[in-house]
């Protein structure tokens, strides 16, 4: 099985990360995404973060139903910072029968050469890139396996998302419903 790798904080997951996924299993050779939930990045401080399972959680709710997208909590068992390299190298191990590939934004790809083993990554893993305004995508590695997409995008970030909620404004049509009343029904987010 062909399994795209979305790594992320999601915090919380809102709209933007679902149409991308979405789009990962419906345009390209994969057969699932997994949201691999990041209890803690290495290049994000973590004061902002809601609790990992908390989280985890949110991405379970969003994503209920859809049998092509997963939800995993594979790197809350790992060391943390959570360094992709690592998680891979589990996964391969646990999964032997899987091909695994990464999903990534154009933002994110500007920053791998911050990433731990990352010619590792590029040489071992294909990466599946989405284009986002503002970052092209410019120097790839030579050894590198990886494709470039246009994927559909919204303008939504969840620091967006936290500040409405912070600031006592709707996050309605930002967050799928049950994750909207969850965040109330717990008050994430609040302080």
């Amino acid at each position: 099985m062909k399994v795209g790798l979305y790594f992320g904080s999601f915090n919380p997951i809102h709209h933007g990360h679902l149409i991308i996924a979405n789009y990962m299993v419906q345009q390209t050779p994969l057969d699932q995404v997994w949201f691999v939930v990041s209890p803690q990045n290495p290049l994000k401080p973590s004061g902002v973060l809601l609790n990992e399972y908390h989280r985890l959680y949110l991405v379970q709710m969003a994503i209920e139903g859809e049998s092509k997208l997963k939800a995993t909590d594979i790197e809350f068992r790992l060391p943390k910072p959570s360094y992709t390299v690592t998680t891979l190298a589990y996964l391969q191990e646990k999964y032997p029968l899987h091909e695994f590939a990464i999903i990534m934004g154009s933002d994110s790809f500007e920053n791998l050469p911050r990433w731990k083993n990352y010619e590792h990554i590029l040489r071992n893993f294909h990466v599946y890139v989405y284009k986002r305004p503002g970052h092209e995508v410019k120097n790839v590695h030579d050894q590198a396996s990886v494709t470039l997409l246009k994927a559909p995008l919204l303008e939504i970030s969840a620091t967006h998302i936290r500040n409405n909620i912070k600031e006592g404004r709707s996050i309605r049509y930002l967050v799928p419903d049950k994750v909207k009343e969850e965040i109330e029904r717990n008050s994430y987010y609040r302080t």
